[in-house]
């Protein structure tokens, strides 16, 4: 309860920045109503049957055009809002609804301003959940409050004096990060129409008073950051309390233009579940079974040791970034990988004759392969190019998409601008 308690209050303190931020004398204020249309995809093997993925969205944001700071020249077409919304994933007795609160920014892209990309991360409720009893074709979602994501291409079709019309093509995911199981996943693609109502409350503001864009020279310094983490996860449905993952990382890069952050970096995890399913002796680390050996150093075999790239948007005190990463160690994700991926329902104590999940290329693939997307809150505005920074973040971690664990981090960044 308290790691969702903290997701919706940082979610809720991103929507009470944006209220602050569009009540500015200079700020544009742009309201979208928007209608989403597409496909649930299935879950799971025997999933429910849906019919039409059906989204309501309302959308509050400022076009940030007339903001004086280097983050809204250099991002063309930037608004950033919230989005309230109200999803029907097309079968109402047992997937529910969804009522999402989506932070997001929008900006130009493929250097015209017909096109834009939206992207948001946030968070939603659901109605309906997994149940074994209740609910048992629907393994996609087991806890009433998830990480909501959504991924839209949009178009200018054609504007009037007060409303851009706009079509969009996208996508939309849905999962509780790894906190508890079953937890497939929602998953859809969708299209779009929405309505942006350009400045409906002050459009003499728009002609009056307008503060002076500087002319932002190209630059470029270097950062080294340091973070920890603490994050939880679990490990199957026969494990399935949340338990702690540790990280420490570093990193280090560049800062192009006080806006786009490229790194690299290291980090080491220390996963609890994998200590105690070694340390405890379970089924497929006990004498004689596939896994033995790794009880010679349980420690060492709970953690992974990866390299990775990261890149960062930097909007004032927000910064949003997604990282890729090669684990050169992660022994433990074996157990893992073969509890979870072969027969559903296995049991504690696994009997020799349980097919197990295969080691397959697809599992090459997600043990070699880790992200990592989420927003951070500095403590100093990114604009004032600060020396010395602190952080704080939520982040949804996972194996070549397959989610890991969510985390909560606490950062430290140096700048060389001197």
């Amino acid at each position: 309860m308290q790691k969702k308690t903290f997701l919706f209050f940082f979610v809720f303190s991103l929507f009470l920045q944006a209220q602050e931020d569009i009540s500015g004398k200079y700020n544009n204020i742009v309201i979208t109503p928007e209608i989403l249309l597409g496909k649930t995809l299935p879950s799971n093997f025997g999933f429910p049957e849906t019919k039409m993925y059906k989204q309501l969205l309302v959308n509050i944001s400022k076009n940030q055009k007339n903001t004086p700071k280097q983050w809204a020249h250099r991002l063309k077409g930037l608004h950033t809002g919230v989005g309230l919304g109200l999803t029907d994933f097309g079968q109402l007795d047992s997937l529910g609804v969804a009522i999402s609160v989506l932070p997001y920014v929008e900006f130009n892209a493929f250097k015209s301003k017909r096109f834009k990309l939206l992207t948001g991360l946030g968070a939603s409720y659901f109605t309906k959940k997994y149940d074994p009893i209740t609910n048992p074709n629907n393994r996609a979602v087991s806890t009433d409050i998830t990480w909501a994501f959504r991924f839209l291409i949009k178009y200018k079709l054609f504007a009037t004096k007060t409303i851009d019309w706009n079509l969009g093509i996208g996508l939309s995911h849905h999962s509780n990060g790894h906190t508890k199981l079953d937890n497939r996943g929602y998953n859809a693609i969708l299209a779009s129409i929405s309505g942006a109502i350009n400045n409906p409350f002050n459009k003499s503001s728009l002609l009056e008073n307008k503060p002076p864009i500087p002319q932002y020279q190209k630059s470029r310094y270097n950062y080294l950051e340091l973070r920890a983490g603490h994050g939880w996860n679990v490990l199957a449905e026969a494990f399935n309390t949340t338990k702690a993952v540790y990280t420490v990382a570093g990193e280090y890069g560049y800062v192009f233009n006080n806006v786009f952050k490229l790194g690299v970096g290291a980090h080491y995890r220390f996963y609890q579940h994998y200590y105690d399913y070694i340390n405890n002796n379970e089924s497929l680390v006990q004498d004689a079974r596939e896994f033995e050996y790794l009880k010679q150093n349980p420690f060492k075999n709970a953690t992974s040791l990866s390299l990775y790239v990261n890149t960062e948007i930097l909007i004032d005190h927000f910064g949003l970034d997604f990282s890729v990463g090669y684990n050169l160690f992660k022994e433990a994700y074996q157990i893992d990988w073969r509890i979870n991926e072969g027969w559903v329902n296995t049991p504690r104590e696994i009997p020799q004759g349980w097919v197990l999940g295969d080691f397959n290329s697809k599992y090459n693939l997600k043990k070699a392969i880790n992200t990592r997307l989420g927003i951070k809150y500095y403590l100093i505005s990114t604009h004032k190019k600060p020396t010395h920074n602190l952080y704080t973040a939520v982040h949804l971690n996972s194996n070549l998409g397959q989610a890991d664990f969510t985390e909560i981090t606490v950062g430290y960044t140096y700048s060389f601008t001197k």
